[in-house]
């Protein structure tokens, strides 16, 4: 409804209430905003046009109800994240994912895959390493290391969403479902700025929000890291090529593993002792090194942070296919350029309204003359043969 939607927007743009009055020009005060927002009141179409536009967003957005709910499994962040900041946080999500969901209803996009949303019942950590395990078989990613796991999730219908955000943020598991329970969109959320390596195991954190059920007695973060570093690194493929036991691992080893991996040095330290690989001494000694050595916070060798791509793709292709305009495009993907669909195939699609018969005729006479081209192509294909353009090897 407007009043939720309006607050929605609005503090995904970390707008109080007195700076969209201000935004509007002081057509309206932020008491009647609020108003609006508690739904006591409703904008007349002069206000409601004036505000869409403080928003950055069309007048549909703003009055068309979604017929789903977003709900938060899971929102890890620091103690010291302001509660507007967390809400800014949490409206930046709910209006990323309906945007994505609007778009999957425009191109006619139908979920053949669902995600099993706290499926998984977690009794202990070592039941999150088997959960990690069946995922990668249900999704055929074998024992390899996963070369971009933002792409394995966007292959298997999982929305990445990335923000700006505070560092106090970490990350977000989220669902959007229909009065029925039924999930319509499975989303993990992170912060851009970080290392692609902390990235990668965040985005694999959240995808165990998302699939696990601990039971009461378990840490669901515990169990969600151990999940998220069981499907960067499976326990095999780990001994496979470290061994069974270390008593010692160099520097430049461990940073070799990292870039094999794709996790942080810190992150496959505490793999190693999990494993039993290292002993709990060691891997306290190679803490103490870590903060001697600077590497707690900037790790030599960062791995380059991976992006998202399905919005982008999916964007491109509704405009191109002529679902949106190219304005609306633009708005969507800020400053990557989109370009007007050709002619031909405006064409194509005028073409279709049109009665199959005069369609027939039509497709023959560019048959015809596709012909005639055809043969042109042929003339000038011989004359580079002819002229020793080409070289044959």
């Amino acid at each position: 409804m407007l009043s939720q939607q309006l607050r929605h927007l609005r503090l995904a743009r970390g707008l109080s209430l007195e700076a969209l009055a201000q935004q509007m020009g002081g057509l309206v005060t932020k008491q009647a905003l609020s108003k609006y927002e508690q739904g006591k009141a409703h904008p007349s179409p002069l206000v409601l046009n004036r505000i869409a536009a403080a928003l950055g967003v069309k007048v549909a957005d703003l009055v068309q109800a979604s017929d789903l709910n977003v709900s938060f499994i899971a929102y890890r962040r620091r103690s010291d994240l302001g509660k507007r900041q967390q809400e800014q946080v949490q409206s930046l999500v709910r209006e990323a994912i309906w945007q994505r969901l609007r778009l999957q209803r425009l191109i006619g996009f139908v979920d053949t895959e669902q995600l099993p949303i706290q499926s998984f019942r977690i009794e202990s950590l070592e039941d999150a390493e088997q959960a990690a395990e069946t995922m990668r078989e249900r999704w055929q990613l074998g024992s390899a290391p996963i070369a971009n796991v933002t792409a394995v999730l966007e292959d298997h219908t999982v929305q990445v969403v990335m923000l700006d955000a505070d560092e106090a943020f970490d990350g977000i598991a989220a669902v959007a479902h229909d009065a029925e329970a039924r999930i319509h969109a499975a989303t993990v959320v992170t912060r851009r700025g970080v290392p692609g390596e902390r990235q990668r195991l965040n985005l694999c954190h959240e995808l165990g929000h998302l699939v696990l059920a601990p039971s009461e007695g378990v840490d669901e973060e515990k169990a969600a890291f151990r999940f998220g570093a069981a499907f960067l690194a499976p326990a095999q493929a780990v001994v496979d090529h470290i061994g069974t036991r270390r008593a010692f691992i160099q520097p430049q080893e461990l940073l070799l593993l990292k870039r094999y991996f794709g996790m942080s040095t810190q992150a496959l330290l505490y793999r190693l002792r999990t494993l039993g690989i290292i002993t709990e001494s060691y891997y306290r000694s190679w803490c103490i090194d870590i903060n001697r050595m600077g590497w707690k916070r900037h790790e030599p060798e960062a791995l380059p942070p991976e992006e998202p791509t399905w919005l982008c793709r999916t964007v491109l292709r509704a405009a191109s296919e002529e679902l949106m305009t190219t304005g609306e495009a633009q708005c969507i993907l800020g400053t990557t350029p989109v370009s007007k669909p050709a002619a031909s195939l405006i064409n194509r699609r005028a073409l279709m309204q049109l009665p199959l018969e005069e369609r027939r005729r039509l497709m023959a006479e560019q048959a015809a003359a596709m012909a005639d081209d055809d043969g042109n192509a042929q003339d000038s294909e011989r004359e580079l043969w002819q002229g020793g353009d080409i070289i044959e090897q």
